[in-house]
């Protein structure tokens, strides 16, 4: 526990200041990063040792964060660069199943779908966090939201089910989770996510104009999706018996330890975002 703390403390310190400069070519590099290392966790996970399955899923990992940023410095549609990025995952694709089929058994198909998929989700998740803090309308403010509100999440998660967890939520994927734990994590979150947006307004003076009753909900939809991550996460490590994604981190693992529950909300919090401003949620 002492070392897990220590190193949460150490990662906020270092994590603030690129939050900080977001706006600066230091935050897709971060999230690139971290977008290459988790890439190279799964491969490692899945046991694919192919070169060129590896040289590619690391240049997709590395380049689409920065050709999220990049794309909105030059003013370049999100809806053109949705779509070179889906023939791009295409073509990866089709690499795959390519060196399947002449692996001669030694790539079956099986793990190829599962090493396309992973790569897909993660590699997508962490280009979403890098569109979202570039949407025009609030995205330098709510996607703090993709680290704040899964973190809290599985913070509150993990201490109500410690002290009152008495029924196990899936023992057979995570054996420490709670049902208790779950609903805590979820109610705590939306209550974050309102007082974050009290904070915009009332300290930060930001020009948001939020909906605290559709804050609250994102609230309970991103914890119950990160929560949904986590177990996903833990499954995928239990299917290739595993304990943890990689030791980059001491006491939390590997960046798909540490990342797996704010993964899954990136996507779905980028699009809550756009739909909301379209329907004039908020402005």
């Amino acid at each position: 526990m002492k070392t897990r703390i220590i190193t949460g403390v150490v990662m906020i310190s270092l994590f603030i200041p690129i939050l900080i400069f977001s706006d600066t070519w230091a935050f897709p590099i971060l999230i690139a990063l971290l977008s290459l290392k988790a890439s190279f966790e799964i491969l490692k996970c899945d046991g694919t040792k192919n070169i060129a399955l590896v040289i590619l899923s690391a240049i997709f990992a590395f380049a689409s964060p920065l050709l999220a940023r990049l794309s909105t410095v030059i003013k370049f549609d999100f809806g053109k660069f949705a779509k070179l990025y889906i023939f791009a995952f295409f073509f990866y694709l089709l690499i795959n199943l390519t060196v399947s089929v002449f692996s001669h058994g030694k790539y079956p198909v099986d793990r190829s779908a599962m090493t396309f998929l992973c790569i897909f989700y993660t590699v997508t998740s962490f280009t979403c966090i890098v569109f979202l803090r570039d949407y025009p309308h609030g995205g330098k403010y709510i996607y703090l939201l993709t680290f704040i509100a899964p973190w809290i999440s599985d913070t509150f998660a993990y201490f109500i089910g410690s002290f009152f967890g008495k029924h196990k939520l899936i023992e057979d994927v995570s054996p420490k989770k709670t049902i208790e734990g779950c609903i805590g994590g979820i109610i705590f979150t939306g209550v974050t996510c309102v007082i974050y947006g009290v904070i915009l307004v009332h300290a930060i003076h930001a020009k948001f104009e939020p909906s605290y009753i559709a804050l609250f909900f994102i609230g309970i939809v991103i914890s119950i999706i990160s929560q949904i991550g986590d177990l996903a996460a833990s499954l995928i490590k239990r299917h290739f018996n595993v304990k943890d994604y990689g030791k980059i981190f001491p006491g939390h693992g590997g960046v798909m330890d540490r990342f797996d529950s704010v993964l899954p909300v990136a996507p779905i919090l980028l699009l809550s975002t756009m739909l909301l401003h379209h329907f004039g949620v908020f402005k």
